[in-house]
């Protein structure tokens, strides 16, 4: 694999990029400071996108939590509607009792009339 197929360039020290008069000590300098510049670009790019995607996550966990409140919600209104439907069956099934079984319990010990 090849040192220039990375995404970082290879910066030569060179001296036909100098300036008449500067001496290698220079000409790292300004290498490393041009470096220092690069790297601060992308650091600032990652930062860009990763504030991007965090965005991006934070609307979907706000769009999440609301969903997640509507469906409790809703929940709740059927926990009611059940509860509800819960009282009005004992209360049919208690009128039922009074009105039949315990008529008919008293009945028992009534004796009849014979149809002639």
């Amino acid at each position: 694999m090849d040192a220039r197929s990375n995404d970082a360039a290879v910066i030569s020290f060179e001296r036909a990029s100098s300036k008449p008069g500067d001496n290698q000590l220079d000409v790292a300098g300004r290498t490393i400071l041009k470096l220092i510049d690069r790297a601060a670009g992308i650091a600032e790019q990652n930062s860009l996108q990763a504030l991007e995607i965090a965005q991006k996550l934070s609307n979907r966990l706000q769009t999440a939590e609301s969903r997640v409140a509507e469906q409790e919600a809703e929940v709740e209104t059927y926990r009611e509607k059940a509860d509800r439907a819960e009282q009005w069956l004992h209360r049919v099934y208690t009128e039922i009792e009074d009105r039949f079984l315990r008529q008919t319990e008293g009945m028992r010990g009534v004796p009849q009339r014979r149809k002639a």
